[in-house]
Order: structure tokens, then sequence, then C-alpha cells
């Protein structure tokens, strides 16, 4: 065998041992990922919202973000390479009429766990440790978002929107009548209201209420 042959192959098994533990990390790194997803959307989110069209929008921003990551943390990209695939990730905008602003935090939450999954780096510990610091990281942000949803802290708030056709009680001074005739025929713990668009050639208009989901 010559000299060659050698370098060759021992350049070869290096390589292979370095890919395997790219995979592996990868691997191991994507599982915790994915757990943390489906713990927070399915025990903490959908329970609340049930708003199971989110799912796929929850899931596959944190694969793309996780995925972007995980690549340019691990593989050696260009300058010019990397600064290209932030700009595309950049353009990327959310736009529909029916997010909510707590919609919007938990596909901020669903990012952030995807990028810790990817990025995440203990200097001069073992990859296990840097896994098991993963997994108490998002355990940590999957139990804040579950006490703050719950009633625990505080009473937990809700909204909606209705028709009203008795606009002669938006009036300020008959508020309190407002919120008892609303709480009568909704049966709705109501504890205040906004007025909306007011259409007087219907004598409707819009009032957006808010009550405890508790009992009234």
């Amino acid at each position: 065998m010559t000299a060659l042959q050698i370098v060759t192959e021992a350049t070869t098994a290096n390589d292979t041992a370095e890919l395997v533990k790219i995979l592996t990390k990868f691997t191991f790194r994507f599982i915790i990922d994915m757990i943390s997803l489906l713990v927070l959307i399915g025990c903490v989110y959908f329970p609340s919202y049930k708003r199971s069209e989110l799912f796929f929008t929850f899931a596959v921003f944190n694969i793309v973000i996780f995925l972007i990551c995980f690549l340019l943390n691990k593989v050696e990209l260009s300058m010019g390479a990397a600064f290209g695939l932030f700009a595309v990730f950049s353009m990327l905008r959310y736009r529909t009429e029916d997010i909510s602003i707590k919609d919007m935090t938990y596909l901020f939450l669903v990012i952030a766990i995807g990028l810790m999954a990817a990025v995440t780096k203990i200097k001069d510990t073992s990859d296990v440790y840097e896994y098991l610091f993963l997994a108490i990281i998002n355990a940590l942000i999957i139990g804040v978002a579950f006490v703050f949803e719950s009633s625990v802290l505080f009473k937990k708030e809700a909204t909606q929107l209705i028709n009203y056709e008795n606009i002669d009680l938006i009036k300020k001074e008959k508020h309190e009548e407002l919120i008892q005739d609303i709480r009568q025929r909704t049966g709705l713990n109501v504890h205040r209201v906004s007025i909306g668009k007011i259409d007087f050639l219907k004598d409707a208009t819009q009032i957006k209420i808010y009550y405890y989901e508790d009992k009234a």
C-alpha cells in the first residue's frame, strides 16, 4: 500500500466519522425540537384555542428555522450564500386577518425553540450535557407558557365580536345596562366591552365583549 493510498483512506475515514457525528447531533437535536413543539402546541396551545389549522404553520416555521440554522451552524458556507439565505428568510411575512397577538406569540415561541435546538452550544462539555441543557430550557419555556395560559395566576379572559341591535344602550350613561343585557343574552361573564362599527340604518353595532371563562 502506497503512502498516497494510506493518506486517502485516512482522510475518507475521518470524513465518514465527521459525517456520522453531524448526523447524530442532527438526529438528537431534531428529536428534542419535535418533542418540544408537539408538547407546546398539543398540550398548551390547542386546549386553550382549539385552532388545529395553525398546526401546519407552526410546524413548518419551526422545522424550516431548525434546518436553516443547523445548516449555517454546521456547514461551511460562503459569506454571500449566508447573507442570501437570511435575506430570503427576512422577506417572509405571515399576513392574515385571523391571526391574533397570542397566535403570533406562539409562532415566535416555535421559531425560538427551533433556533435554540439548532445552535445551542456549551463549551467544554459533552453532547449529552448539551442535549440535557436544551431539554431543560425547552421544558422551562413550555412550563412558563402553560402557567400563563392557565388560570393559576389570574382569571383567563376571552373575547368575542358580536352584532348588537339595541344601540340605545351603547350610550355612556347606560354602560351598566349594556353589560347586564349582554350578560343575560349570552350567559357569559362579560366585564367590559368596546364599541365598534355603528350602523344607524339597521340600528345595529358591532361590539367586542371581554369575559372570563369561568362561571359568571
